[in-house]
């Protein structure tokens, strides 16, 4: 149980568990605390479904791609590059993401120091480009580290707000302005795509059938979405004014000490995330469009900082706009692929016929998605 089960959708749900849980708080208060909730159920079934398809994709497939192979395969020249572009730019875009949020936990650890943001963020991003530019590997020390900084924050902030759970359950606020609010921040919070083959490769290196797949798979895209409502119960516990990063509203309700080692966990769980996508579209540069080296680590971190310095400095709209554009873009990308995919006659397969008009749902909502999150970006 502990070895097929639990620990492969531990690790997908640790890949899925990220800075995106910060943006809920804030948003679940804005819309509504049941409206929500109406959105991490949906869109937790709607995930499970999409992790599914890419891994049935992955399994019909006789060659061992990635993302973009497929979409060559499946979509042809025409869905390889935009492919490409979506995850790319959409990556850069979580690593602007990053830029931001960091600020917020250097302002726990340094309450007593005071100096401009733009310091701040320019130490997490020298550290971070500096380990990119390094050459340091993607290691499960790292992965580890993730996980562990998030799950302490979660931990912490519930711990402390336990004993006032009624202040969280009494806020039901609902206003129709916000309504679509929770979509972006939702999506971005609950996308595991990435941890897929990583999943399958996990049954495979112990000698079993990757088929054993399908209830991990389903185990570890629900587990974040109880998770988040823990960690949401926590921080309205806690706090009567939700900040947009969730952290800040906090300074002030909890010691100092607390505050500190909160602020220490989110920046090692952040430092440590950049490191992984930033050796990651380091690499598909450097395959993908064979570029140099030394070219490819300046793009990647560059990137974040050109965004930051244009304007890119809101971080619920970031949020909004990484996950209701490039995750809803990438999703349509998965649910295009897997319709031609499944059409291949293979034994290796965890999903069989899906209705078509469930497709058709899956395919309006993410691309109404994408134009709601473009409008609100503005």
């Amino acid at each position: 149980m502990f070895k097929n089960v639990i620990l492969p959708a531990s690790l997908l749900a640790g890949t899925i568990i990220g800075a995106g849980v910060f943006a809920l708080p804030y948003v679940f208060v804005k819309a509504g605390i049941l409206t929500g909730l109406f959105y991490l159920l949906i869109f937790s079934a709607v995930f499970t479904l999409i992790h599914l398809m890419y891994a049935d994709i992955i399994l019909r497939t006789k060659e061992n791609r990635r993302f973009f192979g497929y979409a060559e395969i499946y979509l042809g020249d025409w869905g390889k590059w935009p492919a490409i572009l979506i995850t790319i730019v959409g990556m850069i875009f979580i690593l602007t993401v990053y830029l931001i949020l960091s600020v917020s936990f250097f302002n726990l650890v340094s309450q007593n120091l005071v100096f401009p943001d733009i310091y701040k963020i320019l130490i997490f991003w020298l550290f971070g480009s500096l380990a990119v530019f390094m050459g340091i590997n993607r290691l499960a020390i790292t992965e580890f580290l993730i996980t562990f900084g998030i799950a302490g924050i979660i931990l912490i902030i519930f711990g402390y707000g336990f004993g006032n759970l009624g202040q969280a359950v009494s806020v039901s606020s609902f206003d129709l302005k916000y309504l679509f609010l929770p979509y972006g921040a939702v999506l971005f919070s609950l996308a595991g795509r990435t941890a897929i083959p990583a999943l399958l490769g996990y049954f495979r290196n112990n000698n079993q059938s990757r088929l054993k797949a399908k209830v991990p798979i389903i185990l570890g895209s629900l587990a974040p979405a109880f998770i988040y409502l823990i960690f949401i119960l926590g921080i309205l516990s806690l706090s009567e004014t939700i900040s947009q990063d969730s952290v800040s509203g906090l300074i002030g309700r909890l010691p100092l000490s607390i505050l500190g080692l909160l602020g220490g966990l989110g920046l090692i769980s952040l430092w440590s995330s950049y490191i992984v996508i930033g050796r990651d579209i380091k690499k598909s540069f450097e395959h993908d469009f064979n570029f140099p080296q030394i070219f490819s680590g300046l793009i990647v971190v560059l990137s974040p900082l050109f965004l930051y310095f244009m304007g890119f400095q809101n971080f619920l709209k970031l949020v909004g706009l990484a996950g209701g554009v490039f995750v809803g873009l990438e999703s349509i990308f998965v649910v295009l692929m897997w319709r031609k995919a499944s059409k291949l006659e293979t034994p290796d397969k965890i999903l069989n016929k899906i209705h078509p008009s469930i497709i058709y749902f899956l395919l309006l909502v993410f691309a109404i998605g994408i134009i709601y999150a473009l409008l609100y970006s503005h």
